[in-house]
């Protein structure tokens, strides 16, 4: 009986049409993708690094001014609905720094996170590259733009949280107080925080379509469970837009909104897996009943 890391050395060889490969070679193979990665998330963290004005001034900092492009988009909506209550037309708090090598700590990991967004499609191209000699053909086949698709939800998923999740919850906590006499005085870490957090976990919240895709690949989700479970699926998206946003029901709404429409996505792309997999079936049966 061949094991699983048999099958995937006798794969990975007939692919590449090369003898079979030992688990050393497996590991050389893995070490030169990893050093590839790595050398391509340290040029990018340098250029993040030495780009410091854009990297800090224009973009982390741009949430915590009025001028940002939500804020005006939003007070544009308000304008157009007759009311300027979405309008912020000022700063009600201070970021500051309170530690000695705080700015440069911050300066350092923050160009490295801003690293690994800007590569993250190389970064699972590599990874890509490693498991798919190890799949049949078929398998690659049927994951023909995993690369591409997974970049393109990732980058939708890093837009919606910078300038549409991060913004509303950094202006809600930057106006909540508990006394006027109180004045907000941010910390850059506390703030840097905030927007990674909110940042991130919609890039990786985004990826639902495709994990479905893979899930509904292997047999493991069918479009019936999917609509069964949709009312629990809508509290669980909403537990979920209450953690990664502030207590603010119009922030959570807007944040739950494109989740619910992933999920909805997402049972249509298990339909159409199963629909191509079941039509590949009856293909196939009809040739051997041919011959």
């Amino acid at each position: 009986m061949t094991s699983p890391t048999q099958k995937f050395q006798q794969n990975r060889a007939a692919a590449e049409g090369e003898a079979e490969m030992s688990f050393i070679d497996h590991l050389e193979a893995l070490r030169w993708h990893i050093i590839r990665a790595a050398i391509a998330v340290v040029v990018f963290s340098l250029l993040a690094f030495f780009n410091k004005e854009f990297l800090f001034h224009d973009l982390i900092l741009g949430p915590s001014r009025p001028d940002f492009w939500t804020y005006r988009m939003f007070c544009k909506m308000g304008q157009l609905l007759g009311s300027d209550s979405l309008c912020n037309d000022q700063v009600h708090f201070i970021i500051q720094n309170r530690e000695m090598s705080g700015q440069l700590t911050m300066h350092i990991s923050t160009s490295f996170i801003a690293g690994i967004c800007l590569t993250f499609p190389y970064l699972f191209w590599e990874l890509w590259r490693f498991v798919k000699p190890g799949l049949y053909p078929h398998e690659r086949a049927n994951s023909r733009g995993a690369v591409f698709f997974v970049s393109v939800l990732f980058i939708l998923g890093l837009l919606f949280g910078y300038y549409i999740a991060a913004p509303l919850s950094i202006q809600f906590l930057a106006e909540y107080n508990v006394d006027p006499s109180i004045q907000n005085q941010m910390d850059l870490q506390s703030y840097l925080s905030t927007l990674t957090t909110m940042t991130l976990s919609c890039a990786f919240v985004f990826e639902l379509p495709m994990i479905v895709f893979f899930l509904a690949k292997a047999g493991l989700v069918t479009p019936e469970l999917m609509t069964l479970y949709r009312k629990h699926a809508i509290v669980v998206i909403l537990i979920v837009a209450a953690i990664i946003t502030p207590p603010d029901i119009s922030a959570q709404i807007i944040v739950t909104i494109p989740i619910l429409l992933l999920y909805e996505l997402s049972i249509h792309i298990a339909r159409v897996v199963r629909r191509n997999s079941t039509a590949k079936l009856n293909q196939e049966l009809a040739m051997q009943k041919a011959q």
